[in-house]
């Protein structure tokens, strides 16, 4: 049986076969420069089409670098935890309705992303739908404000739609900006572009956390030369501004980091075709595809394997974040210092999995990613205040190790250690996943597969948070709670077994 490199080798070359070119342009020198980022180069897309320049490409990232500092700042280190410790006022419900918004903003996704795909595949444009899909992210982050402490049941009803209108648009903006990159790379760019774009993402998370801390949490708290005495613009600490302000300020940034994709990265031209035609055909086309992975086993089987994997992933960035504020009583200024150091070390993640799937491919890829998550998240499970990998006493009443005002005590250092793998090989395990669908999917039904991929990848969110929302209420522990995800993560890795790394035809 044929690779999936050797496979897109020969598509290419048969393709290539057909086009005719002048070969004097085909010998032309390709421009240097500064034009050089506006050339499209020869050959073809890993879907046979025309490849687009190096500035449409690094464009295609930059999304990446637009959207995922929603996720690091609000999902994860500084919005989630503030909002189960002080909105709610009691971390263990704070958990159990987290993760119920959470399955909610799952549910209503797996239900329309893949009509949404292929009703895209039919119309042929992509962006219309990422600008739509943008808008509605910077509208509901922007109305996180809201959030204040102890907030009444209106107010959290209000920023519990507003969160799950948020992840809807991230969700469905994911399924037609995945669906944009292996037809404007060619096959062999396809893992390495998938990695960079999470690596810029997970840099801007650096910047931003990075500014909010110099800006808002760190002024009176710490005696650092470049810190301001007091935060800066008004803000204040006691109201917990800082926390407030990660939605409009990850709002903000999406405005502005997200232009790159509309200007420079072309799209599929429009087939012309009235809307009311294409949602017809595509509510009919998603239900031949369901039907067709008969025929589609491999592809079918992939798409099971990462509903369990992926939504294991999803877990653990969700209550990642709170599970460590809680356990070692991390406030904002801790938080902002640990999403930093998470989101340096995820930015070597999108490298490394760009390498992973060029060493070894994507499914040994996913292996080594997926597994490792499982691993070291168990390991960050037997950290606490006064134990080391569970067996192991520490005084808390010991003298500080260090003296910075964080990270000073070796239960701390070293979970911030194991959780340092996780965020390398979480940010890994995500590019090889969609690495994994470019190399299965076949072209003409692109965006349709990467709306199943995006119903793989929430169809079971309202069981996987549903079973942290029953395990948390069993035992009254987050820690109790957060053992149901090892079940999706390993799962996962068990269906993987049987997939193929090959193209459907």
């Amino acid at each position: 049986m044929k690779s999936s490199n050797d496979a897109g080798d020969e598509s290419a070359r048969r393709l290539a076969a057909n086009i005719d070119a002048d070969p004097a342009s085909q010998a032309e020198a390709a421009p240097g420069g500064w034009a050089a980022w506006l050339h499209r180069p020869g050959g073809l897309s890993a879907t046979g089409g025309p490849i687009a320049s190096r500035l449409g490409q690094v464009s295609w990232a930059m999304f990446e670098c637009a959207r995922i500092p929603y996720v690091l700042l609000v999902t994860i280190y500084l919005f989630a935890p503030y909002f189960t410790k002080v909105v709610i006022g009691d971390p263990v419900r704070g958990q159990i309705i987290w993760s119920a918004i959470s399955s909610w903003g799952g549910l209503a996704t797996a239900v329309a992303a893949p009509f949404l795909g292929a009703i895209a595949d039919i119309g042929g444009r992509r962006k219309r739908w990422i600008f739509v899909y943008t808008v509605i992210m910077v509208v509901s982050m922007t109305a996180l404000w809201i959030a204040t402490p102890h907030a009444s049941s209106n107010e959290i009803l209000l920023l519990a739609a507003a969160i799950i209108a948020a992840n809807f648009a991230y969700e469905f903006s994911s399924v037609f900006h995945n669906a944009m990159l292996p037809t404007i790379a060619p096959h062999e760019r396809v893992g390495p572009l998938s990695g960079l774009g999470l690596s810029l993402g997970n840099l801007a998370g650096v910047i931003l956390l990075g500014f909010m801390i110099v800006a808002f949490s760190a002024p009176g708290h710490v005696d650092w030369p470049f810190v301001p005495s007091h935060p800066l613009f008004g803000v204040d600490q006691a109201a917990h501004d800082p926390e407030r302000l990660t939605g409009p300020i990850s709002g903000l940034w999406l405005l502005i980091f997200s232009l790159p994709l509309f200007l420079f990265t072309p799209d599929k031209p429009s087939a012309g075709i009235p809307i009311g035609e294409q949602m017809r055909r595509g509510v009919r086309a998603v239900w031949q595809t369901v039907l067709s992975l008969r025929r589609y086993r491999n592809v079918g089987m992939y798409l099971l394997a990462r509903i369990f994997f992926n939504d294991g992933m999803g877990a653990v960035l969700l209550f990642g974040g709170i599970y460590a504020a809680v356990t070692f009583d991390w406030g904002p200024l801790t938080m902002m210092v640990y999403g930093i150091e998470l989101s340096v070390f995820a930015v070597l993640g999108g490298y490394v999995g760009g390498w992973l799937d060029n060493a070894l491919g994507s499914k040994r890829a996913i292996f080594v990613s997926v597994g490792g998550t499982l691993i070291f998240f168990c390991l960050s499970l037997t950290m606490a205040p006064d134990r080391i990998l569970w067996f192991i006493p520490y005084d808390v009443h010991a003298a500080p190790i260090n003296a910075m005002p964080f990270f000073n005590t070796w239960p701390q250092l070293i979970y911030l250690g194991i959780v340092n793998g996780v965020a390398v090989l979480i940010t890994a395990g995500y590019a090889n996943a969609r690495t994994m669908m470019a190399r299965l999917a076949p072209p003409e039904k692109m965006t349709e597969f990467f709306g199943l991929m995006s119903l793989s990848g929430t169809a079971a969110t309202p069981f996987a948070n549903a079973s942290v929302t029953a395990m948390t209420a069993l035992t009254m522990s987050q820690r109790g709670g957060l053992l149901a995800i090892t079940f999706f993560l390993v799962v996962g890795l068990i269906l993987m077994i049987f997939v193929t790394e090959e193209r459907a035809a």
